[in-house]
Protein backbone atom coordinates (compact mmCIF):
# COMPACT_ATOMS: atom_id res chain seq x y z
CA UNK A 1 0.00 0.00 0.00
CA UNK A 2 0.96 3.27 -1.06
CA UNK A 3 2.05 5.67 2.29
CA UNK A 4 0.12 8.97 2.08
CA UNK A 5 1.86 11.80 1.74
CA UNK A 6 1.34 15.53 2.50
CA UNK A 7 3.57 18.63 2.16
CA UNK A 8 2.90 21.34 5.13
CA UNK A 9 6.70 22.94 4.53
CA UNK A 10 5.73 25.49 1.94
CA UNK A 11 7.51 28.55 4.10
CA UNK A 12 11.07 25.96 3.29
CA UNK A 13 10.20 26.05 -0.66
CA UNK A 14 7.72 25.55 -2.90
CA UNK A 15 6.60 22.73 -5.91
CA UNK A 16 7.84 24.22 -9.21
CA UNK A 17 4.00 25.37 -10.87
CA UNK A 18 3.89 23.50 -14.03
CA UNK A 19 3.06 26.92 -16.07
CA UNK A 20 6.83 27.90 -14.79
CA UNK A 21 8.31 24.49 -15.94
CA UNK A 22 7.35 25.30 -18.95
CA UNK A 23 8.04 28.69 -19.62
CA UNK A 24 11.77 28.08 -18.50
CA UNK A 25 12.12 24.63 -20.81
CA UNK A 26 13.00 26.81 -24.28
CA UNK A 27 15.50 28.61 -22.92
CA UNK A 28 17.40 25.45 -21.65
CA UNK A 29 17.13 23.90 -24.78
CA UNK A 30 17.21 26.42 -28.37
CA UNK A 31 16.71 29.67 -26.75
CA UNK A 32 20.32 29.24 -24.39
CA UNK A 33 22.29 32.47 -25.70
CA UNK A 34 24.52 34.12 -22.97
CA UNK A 35 22.75 37.54 -22.34
CA UNK A 36 26.01 39.31 -22.62
CA UNK A 37 26.72 38.09 -26.06
CA UNK A 38 26.03 39.94 -29.11
CA UNK A 39 24.52 37.63 -31.69
CA UNK A 40 21.35 36.91 -32.13
CA UNK A 41 21.17 33.96 -29.53
CA UNK A 42 22.23 36.62 -26.73
CA UNK A 43 20.22 39.37 -28.05
CA UNK A 44 16.97 37.01 -27.73
CA UNK A 45 18.10 36.00 -24.11
CA UNK A 46 18.48 39.62 -23.30
CA UNK A 47 15.58 40.90 -24.41
CA UNK A 48 13.93 37.88 -21.67
CA UNK A 49 15.98 39.02 -19.39
CA UNK A 50 14.99 42.57 -19.83
CA UNK A 51 11.16 42.05 -20.30
CA UNK A 52 11.30 39.91 -16.69
CA UNK A 53 13.11 42.74 -14.91
CA UNK A 54 10.48 45.08 -16.31
CA UNK A 55 7.94 42.94 -14.99
CA UNK A 56 8.83 41.92 -11.84
CA UNK A 57 9.94 45.15 -10.63
CA UNK A 58 6.26 46.68 -11.93
CA UNK A 59 4.74 43.60 -9.28
CA UNK A 60 6.72 45.17 -6.73
CA UNK A 61 6.61 49.10 -7.80
CA UNK A 62 9.90 49.68 -8.48
CA UNK A 63 11.71 51.00 -11.90
CA UNK A 64 13.37 48.05 -13.77
CA UNK A 65 16.61 49.18 -13.13
CA UNK A 66 16.22 49.41 -9.34
CA UNK A 67 15.80 45.48 -9.95
CA UNK A 68 19.14 43.18 -9.52
CA UNK A 69 18.48 39.16 -9.99
CA UNK A 70 20.66 37.11 -7.55
CA UNK A 71 20.83 33.93 -6.67
CA UNK A 72 18.41 33.86 -4.13
CA UNK A 73 17.48 35.86 -0.66
CA UNK A 74 20.77 34.78 1.10
CA UNK A 75 22.85 36.24 -1.51
CA UNK A 76 20.71 39.45 -1.84
CA UNK A 77 20.88 39.86 2.17
CA UNK A 78 24.65 39.61 2.61
CA UNK A 79 25.12 41.87 -1.04
CA UNK A 80 23.19 44.39 0.60
CA UNK A 81 24.37 44.23 4.05
CA UNK A 82 28.16 43.82 3.10
CA UNK A 83 27.98 46.16 0.01
CA UNK A 84 26.25 49.20 2.78
CA UNK A 85 29.45 48.79 5.37
CA UNK A 86 32.15 47.19 3.05
CA UNK A 87 32.39 47.96 -0.30
CA UNK A 88 29.89 51.49 -0.72
CA UNK A 89 30.44 52.52 2.78
CA UNK A 90 27.37 53.94 2.93
CA UNK A 91 26.93 52.84 7.11
CA UNK A 92 29.10 52.33 9.82
CA UNK A 93 26.03 50.65 11.67
CA UNK A 94 23.96 47.81 10.86
CA UNK A 95 20.96 47.32 13.35
CA UNK A 96 18.19 44.40 12.75
CA UNK A 97 15.67 42.99 14.50
CA UNK A 98 15.93 40.49 17.38
CA UNK A 99 13.93 37.37 14.78
CA UNK A 100 15.49 38.31 11.63
CA UNK A 101 16.88 35.58 9.14
CA UNK A 102 20.56 33.93 9.58
CA UNK A 103 21.52 35.65 6.25
CA UNK A 104 20.89 38.98 7.76
CA UNK A 105 22.12 38.21 11.16
CA UNK A 106 25.23 36.11 10.41
CA UNK A 107 26.74 38.95 7.50
CA UNK A 108 26.09 41.07 10.66
CA UNK A 109 28.18 39.29 12.92
CA UNK A 110 30.70 39.10 10.19
CA UNK A 111 30.75 43.09 10.08
CA UNK A 112 30.83 43.44 13.51
CA UNK A 113 34.25 41.38 13.94
CA UNK A 114 35.38 43.75 11.18
CA UNK A 115 34.72 47.21 12.86
CA UNK A 116 31.56 47.85 11.63
CA UNK A 117 29.09 48.70 14.59
CA UNK A 118 25.80 46.67 15.05
CA UNK A 119 22.99 46.25 17.67
CA UNK A 120 19.81 45.01 17.84
CA UNK A 121 16.10 45.44 17.69
CA UNK A 122 13.82 43.72 20.81
CA UNK A 123 10.66 42.18 19.75
CA UNK A 124 7.45 41.63 21.69
CA UNK A 125 5.78 38.47 22.52
CA UNK A 126 4.63 38.17 18.90
CA UNK A 127 7.64 39.30 17.61
CA UNK A 128 7.00 42.45 16.27
CA UNK A 129 10.00 45.06 16.95
CA UNK A 130 9.15 47.49 19.45
CA UNK A 131 9.10 50.44 16.95
CA UNK A 132 9.77 52.72 19.96
CA UNK A 133 13.23 51.67 19.56
CA UNK A 134 13.60 52.67 16.62
CA UNK A 135 14.12 56.37 16.61
CA UNK A 136 17.06 56.25 18.24
CA UNK A 137 19.07 54.65 15.43
CA UNK A 138 18.07 57.53 12.78
CA UNK A 139 21.42 58.41 11.35
CA UNK A 140 22.07 58.64 7.35
CA UNK A 141 25.07 56.47 8.37
CA UNK A 142 22.76 53.96 10.05
CA UNK A 143 21.24 50.49 7.87
CA UNK A 144 18.30 49.31 9.57
CA UNK A 145 16.98 45.49 8.52
CA UNK A 146 13.72 44.00 9.28
CA UNK A 147 11.99 42.14 7.67
CA UNK A 148 8.34 41.95 5.82
CA UNK A 149 7.10 38.66 7.55
CA UNK A 150 9.08 36.31 9.28
CA UNK A 151 9.76 32.64 8.48
CA UNK A 152 8.90 31.11 11.29
CA UNK A 153 6.14 33.12 12.72
CA UNK A 154 4.30 34.46 10.13
CA UNK A 155 4.01 37.65 11.71
CA UNK A 156 3.97 40.61 9.84
CA UNK A 157 6.66 43.91 10.58
CA UNK A 158 5.23 47.06 11.03
CA UNK A 159 7.92 48.29 8.11
CA UNK A 160 6.21 52.03 7.39
CA UNK A 161 6.30 52.42 10.74
CA UNK A 162 9.96 51.73 11.35
CA UNK A 163 10.80 53.51 7.87
CA UNK A 164 8.42 56.91 10.07
CA UNK A 165 10.41 56.31 12.88
CA UNK A 166 14.05 56.58 11.68
CA UNK A 167 13.63 58.47 8.46
CA UNK A 168 17.12 59.68 7.79
CA UNK A 169 18.43 56.06 7.96
CA UNK A 170 19.12 53.74 5.23
CA UNK A 171 16.07 50.99 5.47
CA UNK A 172 16.03 47.20 4.04
CA UNK A 173 13.57 44.62 4.42
CA UNK A 174 13.89 41.21 3.79
CA UNK A 175 10.42 40.54 1.70
CA UNK A 176 11.10 36.52 0.73
CA UNK A 177 8.13 35.71 2.81
CA UNK A 178 6.17 38.07 1.94
CA UNK A 179 6.18 38.89 -1.73
CA UNK A 180 3.34 37.13 -3.65
CA UNK A 181 1.46 36.59 0.24
CA UNK A 182 0.68 40.01 0.82
CA UNK A 183 0.73 42.95 -0.84
CA UNK A 184 4.25 44.31 -1.38
CA UNK A 185 4.84 48.22 -2.72
CA UNK A 186 8.61 49.06 -2.07
CA UNK A 187 8.09 53.38 -2.60
CA UNK A 188 5.15 52.84 0.02
CA UNK A 189 6.90 50.99 2.37
CA UNK A 190 9.66 53.39 2.54
CA UNK A 191 12.45 50.65 1.61
CA UNK A 192 15.93 51.70 0.38
CA UNK A 193 16.87 48.21 -0.23
CA UNK A 194 14.41 44.81 -0.16
CA UNK A 195 14.59 41.20 -1.14
CA UNK A 196 12.90 38.66 -3.13
CA UNK A 197 13.31 34.64 -3.72
CA UNK A 198 11.70 32.94 -6.67
CA UNK A 199 11.33 29.05 -4.77
CA UNK A 200 8.81 30.58 -2.26
CA UNK A 201 6.45 31.36 -4.61
CA UNK A 202 6.33 27.96 -6.70
CA UNK A 203 9.15 29.52 -8.69
CA UNK A 204 12.46 27.62 -9.43
CA UNK A 205 15.17 27.98 -7.08
CA UNK A 206 18.73 29.40 -7.66
CA UNK A 207 17.06 32.86 -8.00
CA UNK A 208 15.83 35.95 -6.37
CA UNK A 209 16.45 39.30 -6.64
CA UNK A 210 17.12 42.59 -5.02
CA UNK A 211 15.55 46.08 -4.85
CA UNK A 212 18.07 48.85 -4.45
CA UNK A 213 16.61 52.54 -4.68
CA UNK A 214 17.51 55.02 -7.53
CA UNK A 215 20.20 57.71 -6.49
CA UNK A 216 21.73 55.03 -4.17
CA UNK A 217 25.27 54.73 -4.93
CA UNK A 218 26.08 51.10 -4.43
CA UNK A 219 28.64 49.23 -5.26
CA UNK A 220 29.25 45.39 -6.53
CA UNK A 221 30.12 42.99 -3.30
CA UNK A 222 30.67 40.14 -6.15
CA UNK A 223 32.85 41.15 -9.14
CA UNK A 224 33.35 39.81 -12.00
CA UNK A 225 31.97 40.90 -15.29
CA UNK A 226 29.54 44.05 -15.63
CA UNK A 227 26.43 42.37 -15.84
CA UNK A 228 23.18 43.49 -13.44
CA UNK A 229 24.14 47.08 -14.22
CA UNK A 230 27.53 46.57 -12.49
CA UNK A 231 25.91 45.38 -9.52
CA UNK A 232 25.67 41.74 -9.35
CA UNK A 233 28.94 39.93 -11.50
CA UNK A 234 27.88 36.61 -13.25
CA UNK A 235 26.44 35.32 -16.48
CA UNK A 236 22.66 35.72 -15.63
CA UNK A 237 20.62 32.49 -15.70
CA UNK A 238 17.87 33.36 -18.30
CA UNK A 239 15.82 30.21 -17.91
CA UNK A 240 15.44 31.03 -13.98
CA UNK A 241 14.70 34.37 -14.29
CA UNK A 242 11.64 33.35 -16.94
CA UNK A 243 10.53 30.90 -14.44
CA UNK A 244 10.99 33.90 -11.50
CA UNK A 245 9.17 36.20 -13.96
CA UNK A 246 5.96 33.52 -14.66
CA UNK A 247 6.08 32.47 -10.65
CA UNK A 248 5.65 36.23 -9.17
CA UNK A 249 3.14 37.20 -11.75
CA UNK A 250 0.76 34.22 -10.64
CA UNK A 251 1.55 34.94 -7.15
CA UNK A 252 0.78 38.82 -7.31
CA UNK A 253 -1.93 38.33 -10.09
CA UNK A 254 -3.82 35.62 -8.06
CA UNK A 255 -2.83 37.04 -4.59
CA UNK A 256 -6.20 37.90 -2.97
CA UNK A 257 -7.46 34.61 -3.94
CA UNK A 258 -4.96 32.47 -2.84
CA UNK A 259 -4.72 34.34 0.78
CA UNK A 260 -8.76 33.94 1.35
CA UNK A 261 -7.89 30.22 0.31
CA UNK A 262 -4.90 29.50 3.05
CA UNK A 263 -6.91 32.01 5.47
CA UNK A 264 -9.79 29.85 5.62
CA UNK A 265 -7.11 26.67 5.72
CA UNK A 266 -5.12 28.34 8.72
CA UNK A 267 -8.30 28.84 10.68
CA UNK A 268 -9.80 25.21 10.29
CA UNK A 269 -6.04 23.95 11.67
CA UNK A 270 -5.97 26.01 14.41
CA UNK A 271 -9.51 24.84 15.03
CA UNK A 272 -8.63 21.53 15.19
CA UNK A 273 -5.32 22.29 16.74
CA UNK A 274 -7.24 23.26 19.80
CA UNK A 275 -9.74 20.51 19.30
CA UNK A 276 -7.42 17.19 19.51
CA UNK A 277 -4.33 18.41 20.72
CA UNK A 278 -4.12 19.36 24.66
CA UNK A 279 -1.58 22.11 25.77
CA UNK A 280 -1.22 23.50 22.20
CA UNK A 281 0.25 26.94 22.49
CA UNK A 282 -0.09 29.38 19.68
CA UNK A 283 3.37 30.97 18.38
CA UNK A 284 1.36 32.76 15.53
CA UNK A 285 -0.81 35.75 15.72
CA UNK A 286 -4.05 35.29 14.69
CA UNK A 287 -4.06 39.15 12.81
CA UNK A 288 -1.10 41.11 11.17
CA UNK A 289 0.31 38.07 9.91
CA UNK A 290 1.39 35.56 7.17
CA UNK A 291 -2.16 33.55 6.45
CA UNK A 292 -0.09 30.45 5.28
CA UNK A 293 2.09 30.20 8.59
CA UNK A 294 0.81 28.46 12.02
CA UNK A 295 3.92 27.67 14.32
CA UNK A 296 2.60 25.94 17.35
CA UNK A 297 4.62 24.74 20.96
CA UNK A 298 3.37 23.12 23.56
CA UNK A 299 2.65 23.39 27.13
CA UNK A 300 4.39 20.34 28.59
CA UNK A 301 7.64 21.23 25.94
CA UNK A 302 9.97 19.99 28.63
CA UNK A 303 8.70 16.88 27.95
CA UNK A 304 8.69 17.19 23.87
CA UNK A 305 11.56 17.50 20.83
CA UNK A 306 10.60 18.88 18.17
CA UNK A 307 12.75 17.34 15.95
CA UNK A 308 11.58 13.97 17.33
CA UNK A 309 8.47 15.24 16.01
CA UNK A 310 8.96 16.45 13.02
CA UNK A 311 10.66 12.06 12.21
CA UNK A 312 7.34 10.76 13.86
CA UNK A 313 5.14 12.80 10.95
CA UNK A 314 7.64 12.50 8.46
CA UNK A 315 7.35 8.77 9.54
CA UNK A 316 2.95 8.72 8.41
CA UNK A 317 4.50 10.67 5.39
CA UNK A 318 3.53 14.40 6.33
CA UNK A 319 6.32 16.99 6.00
CA UNK A 320 6.53 20.17 8.70
CA UNK A 321 9.33 21.77 10.11
CA UNK A 322 10.40 24.03 13.00
CA UNK A 323 11.44 26.48 11.92
CA UNK A 324 13.84 27.81 9.31
CA UNK A 325 14.92 25.10 6.97
CA UNK A 326 18.19 26.72 7.11
CA UNK A 327 19.01 26.10 10.35
CA UNK A 328 17.17 22.19 10.13
CA UNK A 329 19.51 19.96 12.31
CA UNK A 330 21.64 22.83 14.24
CA UNK A 331 19.81 21.59 17.23
CA UNK A 332 19.64 25.02 18.66
CA UNK A 333 16.39 26.29 19.88
CA UNK A 334 14.71 28.92 17.47
CA UNK A 335 16.40 32.63 17.84
CA UNK A 336 12.98 33.73 16.87
CA UNK A 337 10.78 32.24 19.16
CA UNK A 338 13.40 32.94 22.15
CA UNK A 339 13.45 36.24 21.09
CA UNK A 340 9.79 36.29 21.89
CA UNK A 341 10.06 35.35 25.21
CA UNK A 342 9.39 31.69 24.71
CA UNK A 343 11.64 29.30 27.13
CA UNK A 344 14.00 27.01 25.79
CA UNK A 345 12.21 24.15 26.13
CA UNK A 346 9.05 26.07 24.38
CA UNK A 347 11.55 27.22 21.46
CA UNK A 348 12.83 23.50 21.14
CA UNK A 349 9.40 21.40 21.00
CA UNK A 350 8.25 24.24 18.30
CA UNK A 351 6.60 22.88 15.19
CA UNK A 352 5.89 24.86 12.00
CA UNK A 353 3.40 24.12 9.64
CA UNK A 354 3.18 26.15 6.56
CA UNK A 355 0.29 25.78 3.78
CA UNK A 356 -0.37 26.53 0.18
CA UNK A 357 -3.10 27.46 -2.02
CA UNK A 358 -3.40 23.96 -3.19
CA UNK A 359 -3.45 22.70 0.50
CA UNK A 360 -6.71 20.56 1.18
CA UNK A 361 -8.65 20.33 3.83
CA UNK A 362 -8.41 16.86 4.19
CA UNK A 363 -4.83 16.52 4.25
CA UNK A 364 -4.60 18.97 7.45
CA UNK A 365 -7.27 16.72 9.47
CA UNK A 366 -4.84 13.97 8.57
CA UNK A 367 -2.17 15.85 9.89
CA UNK A 368 -3.60 16.92 13.01
CA UNK A 369 -4.67 13.37 13.49
CA UNK A 370 -1.53 12.14 12.77
CA UNK A 371 0.34 14.55 15.81
CA UNK A 372 -1.91 13.52 18.13
CA UNK A 373 -0.83 9.79 17.47
CA UNK A 374 2.68 11.13 17.66
CA UNK A 375 2.59 13.27 21.02
CA UNK A 376 0.41 10.47 22.66
CA UNK A 377 3.77 8.14 23.02
CA UNK A 378 5.60 10.80 23.81
CA UNK A 379 3.99 12.37 26.46
CA UNK A 380 3.26 8.55 28.14
CA UNK A 381 6.88 7.57 27.81
CA UNK A 382 7.68 10.86 29.99
CA UNK A 383 5.12 10.32 32.17
CA UNK A 384 6.80 6.74 32.72
CA UNK A 385 10.24 8.07 32.74
CA UNK A 386 8.98 10.33 35.72
CA UNK A 387 7.06 7.51 38.07
CA UNK A 388 10.64 5.36 37.51
CA UNK A 389 12.77 8.27 37.99
CA UNK A 390 10.68 8.81 41.49
CA UNK A 391 10.61 5.28 43.06
CA UNK A 392 12.89 4.35 45.78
Amino acid sequence: MTQRRVYLDHSATTPVDPEVVEAMLPWFREHFGNASSVHAWGRRARVAVEEAREEIASLIGAHPAELVFTSGGTEANNAILKSCCVESRLTDTVVYSAVEHHSVIHPAEALAAQGSRTAVLPVDSWGRVIVEEVAQWNHPRTLISVMHANNETGTIQPIKAVRAAAPDALLHTDAVQAFGKIPLNVHQLGADFATFSAHKIHGPKGIGGMYIRRGIDFKAHQHGGGQERNRRAGTEPVALIVGFQVAARKAVHELEQRAQRMHSLSRLLRHLLQERIPGVLFNTPEIDALSNIVNITFTDAHKLDGDALILGMDLYGIAISNGSACTAGSMQPSHVLQAMGRSPAQARAAIRFSLSHETTEEELRYAVETLEKVLSPMRADSRASATFRTLP
